[in-house]
């Protein structure tokens, strides 16, 4: 129905039918209701894919939010500079906002930033958005993206910006770019 998971996802899970079910309807259930905006959920999703550089979940789609409306435009610009995108509104950059700093930087997410959070969505909104950025990023995590972030934490390109591109999915890996780095240095 929303064609996130697809059918090679569900065949994977198919393997161990006992955790298949309660996964996928979890997954499902994130995903496809609440009270926060499926497509807003969608944007979200694609854009911790790509922080996570997942080629599979990140090139999947909702159909559900591509037949309301969401298309390949708005959801790049949601991965991308959706602070100063103009068709984005605010409560919208909050959210986007929100998911960003729990997967590049969780200690960003101060009083100050849920105050601002309050301001457009109800305290069970707020939890809706967490948990489902908090079960994307578990996910991530399984994948072995905790190594990822940390290998970027350590690395003074990624903190300083220089190689954050390709955490959006449109440079080369990170090691490519450090040997980009090193060349240009000379």
């Amino acid at each position: 129905k929303l064609g996130v998971p697809d059918q090679q996802f569900t065949a994977l899970l198919a393997r161990a039918p006992g955790y298949a079910k309660p996964l996928l309807r979890a997954l499902l259930d994130s995903h496809e209701n609440g009270n926060v905006d499926h497509k807003l959920k969608e944007m979200i999703r694609v854009q911790l894919a790509r922080y996570a550089g997942d080629r599979y979940f990140g090139t999947l789609r909702s159909k559900r939010a591509a037949a309301d409306g969401l298309d390949e435009s708005r959801i790049n610009a949601g991965c991308d500079d959706y602070l100063r995108d103009p068709r984005f509104t605010e409560a919208e950059r909050a959210a986007l906002e929100y998911a960003d700093q729990m997967y590049r930087n969780p200690d960003a997410n101060d009083a100050a930033f849920y105050a601002r959070l309050k301001q457009h969505y109800s305290e069970a909104q707020i939890m809706e958005i967490g948990a489902f950025i908090a079960d994307r990023r578990r996910s991530d995590d399984f994948r072995g993206g905790r190594a990822r972030r940390r290998s970027r934490r350590r690395c003074a390109a990624w903190r300083a910006g220089i190689c954050g591109e390709m955490a959006r999915g449109r440079a080369a890996p990170h090691a490519e770019v450090h040997r980009r780095l090193r060349r240009a240095s000379g």
